[in-house]
């Protein structure tokens, strides 16, 4: 139900004339923002009580979040250079997809207020990061070893592209332009205006930003792939997240009796 929020706050200009403004989503970013954190919130109580996730699962969570935080301003963005990407491609593999989805969004949100990137695009970087740690969530599970690296690069590659795509549609509708092959067109056929889109993304963004997170994707995950996934699972190991709590069955009476009549073995002294 977030995603699909999520989708119709990114394409509903497809569906319903835009107006150009200066700033895409000033006057609702606001409204999106407030709606997103409840959504969030819902989510958490969901794998709560679904069991995807618990009060240890939890605290890794806000582990994780804190450290992609401080990731993400070593990039900086610079020429695609994003490093926030990799951790949630890797979290979301061993965690599971409500994990990564969790994850995503508070990354972002926890990283705009140390970088001041608080703006009106801010929403719509969250839930677009929380999809990158669905889906790789919901990779196939059976993939180990060095093709379980090359399932991960090859989806961060994929992950960056799409992310790209998504978050031009933020802002290019509301874009204010001469009538060009690139420029949207309001009341417009959808599969004209997502024509333009496609156009419009392969030409500004694809071949530099997004290609340079790919790039940076890619070489994290087969780099230093292995030994995150290798410290993610031993933690999960080690918190036993999905271990079930069980008790052993005692007979009292009878451990009583038998410490009631235990032999005193006294000593004596000449």
């Amino acid at each position: 139900m977030a995603s699909l929020a999520g989708l119709a706050m990114f394409f509903w200009p497809l569906f319903a004339p835009a107006r150009p403004e200066a700033v895409a989503h000033t006057g609702d970013a606001p409204l999106i923002f407030l709606v997103t954190l409840p959504v969030l919130v819902a989510v958490v109580l969901a794998e709560l009580t679904s069991g995807g996730i618990d009060a240890k699962a939890l605290a890794m969570l806000g582990v994780l979040a804190a450290i992609n935080a401080g990731l993400r301003p070593l990039g900086a963005g610079t020429a695609g250079i994003e490093t926030v990407f990799f951790m949630l491609v890797l979290a979301g593999r061993v965690f599971g997809p409500g994990f990564g989805f969790l994850l995503g969004s508070i990354s972002l949100f926890a990283s705009a207020l140390l970088t001041a990137g608080v703006g009106p695009w801010l929403p719509f970087q969250m839930l677009a990061a929380s999809w990158v740690g669905l889906g790789a969530g919901l990779l196939p599970g059976a993939v180990r070893g060095r093709w379980e690296i090359a399932l991960l690069a090859g989806y961060g590659a994929l992950a960056a592209y799409l992310f790209g795509f998504v978050m031009n549609m933020w802002f290019w509708p509301f874009t204010a332009s001469i009538d060009t092959q690139l420029s949207y067109v309001p009341g417009a056929p959808v599969l004209e205006n997502l024509h333009r889109f496609v156009v419009f993304t392969a030409y500004t963004s694809t071949l530099g930003w997004d290609t340079g997170r790919a790039v940076t994707n890619v070489v994290a995950i087969v780099l230093i792939g292995p030994a995150v996934l290798a410290v993610l699972r031993r933690a999960a190991r080690r918190a036993a997240f999905d271990a079930p709590v069980t008790f052993d069955t005692v007979d009292v009476g009878r451990a009583v009796y038998q410490r009631i009549n235990q032999p005193i073995h006294r000593q004596t002294s000449v």
